[in-house]
């Protein structure tokens, strides 16, 4: 997948994308509210994916397909529903003309068309996500997480109510593949059991769902990654910073953002504090 970034900034530096998927038109509320139109892009682009699925793909050829049928479609969306706006995606590269508008832009629409490719190439897995979030002057002001197996689309125009924790001891969502070994130390150390799953959205809503109740990680994000996300959860009440505790900020210059911590409120001075003491090397 690429890792750079699109953007479209007003109705003259974007070129059309071949879509033949309809997506229908969204709610009439969308013209206007933010939180509607994220809900309806991630959701589209989900039923995208969900065809795409059924299209006899495999593989790497499956994960590509994914990647530019739902990044195409948005992009199309997006031009058509807010052409004044820029856009920071995963999947194109952004040159320095580009960057420099994205970064004078008061809204900038950011998206991960596929997150969690590897699930999504791996039918019947639902542990993938699509990410729309709206970065407006500073703030994350609107977002939507899809995920479309479960037919959930989990938004901040309707914030979820996280359910009371159903388990004994702290859950913490970890990567199915490469967990980090300090969020291991860290398990033992608050006496909490790691839960192996796919996407970094679908464990920021596991947290959200009351899966898990927490994600840790250090091992490298981008923007694309969390910003939906964490949109959501902090909508839903959750703790959301960098592992040191400091705000996580996006329309950076540098899109990276390689670290985050999403857990219910309580977990979070426990969190902090261990990694105050032993770091995440």
């Amino acid at each position: 997948m690429a890792r750079g970034a699109a953007v479209l900034h007003g109705p003259h530096s974007w070129q059309s994308w071949p879509v033949t998927f309809d997506p229908g038109t969204p709610p009439p509320a969308a013209a206007h509210d933010d939180h509607v139109l994220a809900t309806w892009l991630a959701g589209v682009a989900g039923d995208r994916l969900l065809e795409v699925r059924e299209e006899g793909h495999e593989g790497k050829a499956l994960k590509d397909a994914g990647d530019l049928a739902a990044h195409d479609l948005l992009m199309s969306l997006l031009a058509e529903h807010r052409p004044d706006d820029a856009v920071l995606s995963e999947e194109a590269l952004e040159n320095a003309a580009d960057k420099d508008a994205r970064l004078s832009a008061k809204r900038v629409w950011i998206i991960d068309p596929l997150d969690g490719t590897r699930e999504f190439s791996e039918p019947p897995r639902d542990d993938w996500a699509v990410h729309v979030a709206l970065w407006q002057e500073g703030e994350l002001v609107a977002g939507a997480v899809a995920q479309p197996v479960l037919g959930e689309t989990f938004n901040t125009g309707t914030p979820s109510v996280v359910p009371p924790r159903t388990a004994q001891r702290p859950r913490i969502a970890v990567s199915r593949s490469r967990p980090p070994a300090f969020v291991e130390a860290l398990a033992a150390e608050i006496g909490a059991d790691l839960v192996p799953m796919g996407s970094a959205g679908v464990k920021v809503m596991s947290v959200v769902r009351d899966v898990a109740d927490a994600y840790v990680h250090a091992g490298g994000q981008y923007e694309w990654d969390n910003a939906a996300p964490v949109a959501v959860a902090r909508a839903a009440g959750l703790f959301c910073s960098r592992v040191d505790g400091s705000e996580l900020a996006y329309n950076q210059s540098d899109v990276s953002l390689p670290d985050l911590i999403v857990c219910r409120p309580e977990l979070a001075e426990p969190i902090l504090a261990f990694v105050r003491e032993h770091g995440t090397d």
